[in-house]
């Protein structure tokens, strides 16, 4: 394991991250990519912590891939299900919380439908006095940390596979396609990618992309003077043209309160990633996707499955080994 220093007790967002610290999660989850590619998958990294899922909001692959990384670390785990607990009962979030502080967690890894559960938690446990670390695995509209942190990972390793490095990603044009306004993924995206050099594009329908949505990104990176490059698009092939990669997003009818779309036919027509789309674009362009996927609406399947193409299978595996190295520097901050 490469020597660090990590000064984050909490991982609630990655608006505050300077580019050192995405080179700290990147060199890390290399790391981790290497342990995981071994016959022996298993390190002894948070042996005797607990780490505690708390996912409130249903969730595979973000629980899952949690629950692998901390095992791999050799931490002991504990799950949380909201159907079976006692939140039925009436309990709330914050001493659901404390239960599992009581029980001596270490690392809270919390999910929820409502942004800034998460941010609420860790201020009661600093309250409390706990040195317990939370990390945020994705709260309403506002953030995905991990999920973002991976797409980097991923982005990183296809430029070099030998010796992924933030720096690989300078000049790069990255195109963020679908319901732009609903995404904690994107936001989080925005603030990663853009600290890290890349140039981003928005693109959707204005009803999933408010002309003021880039206004909270129009600042400089954290720990420079240097600007975001952040660009917003109405319609797909000024947006797509020159593109080094292209990530499409799921639209998030469970978070839209009015009708957005006509249909889900014309949003195809208009939006959707295809084969000829990608035509204007570089041509090495790689496509990602957070999942879930909605097949022949946000992506066609033959792009989909197109291992040329598709980095989808690879975010799921970097998930893991950017989770490792998130939990892994968490828990050496509390150690420490």
């Amino acid at each position: 394991m490469a020597e660090t220093t990590w000064h984050r007790q909490h991982i609630i967002s990655l608006e505050s991250f300077t580019p050192a610290e995405y080179e700290t999660v990147i060199q890390t989850a290399e790391s981790f990519r290497q342990v995981l590619s071994r016959r022996t998958k298993k390190v002894p990294a948070l042996q005797g912590q607990v780490v505690t899922n708390l996912f409130f909001e249903p969730s595979t692959r973000t629980r899952s891939s949690f629950e692998l990384a901390a095992k791999r670390l050799s931490a002991d785990i504990l799950n949380f299900a909201p159907g079976t607990s006692s939140l039925s009962k009436g309990e709330t979030i914050l001493d659901t919380a404390k239960t599992y502080l009581a029980m001596g967690t270490d690392l809270m890894v919390i999910r929820h439908q409502q942004a800034g559960v998460p941010l609420a938690i860790a201020r009661e446990l600093a309250r409390l006095g706990a040195a317990v670390g939370v990390l945020n695995a994705g709260d309403g509209q506002h953030a995905h940390p991990s999920q973002a942190l991976l797409d980097l990972f991923t982005l990183c390793t296809v430029l070099d596979a030998e010796a992924p490095s933030i720096h690989l990603l300078k000049g790069k044009k990255i195109v963020i396609v679908g319901d732009i306004l609903h995404s904690r993924v994107a936001r989080s995206n925005l603030w990663s990618l853009t600290a890290c050099g890349a140039s981003v594009h928005l693109v959707a329908p204005p009803t999933l992309l408010p002309a003021q949505f880039a206004l909270p990104f129009q600042t400089a990176i954290a720990g420079s003077d240097q600007p975001r490059q952040v660009h917003l698009h109405a319609t797909l092939p000024p947006a797509l043209e020159g593109a080094d990669f292209v990530m499409a997003l799921r639209l998030q009818h469970e978070r839209m309160t009015q009708h957005l779309l006509p249909s889900l036919r014309e949003y195809h027509q208009q939006f959707g990633i295809t084969r000829d789309r990608l035509a204007v674009c570089q041509p090495q362009v790689k496509l990602l996707h957070p999942g879930p996927t909605n097949r022949g609406v946000e992506i066609s399947s033959d792009v989909m499955d197109d291992p040329a193409l598709s980095l989808v299978s690879q975010q799921v595996t970097s998930g893991v080994a950017v989770r490792m190295a998130l939990l892994y520097l968490m828990g050496t901050y509390h150690a420490a």
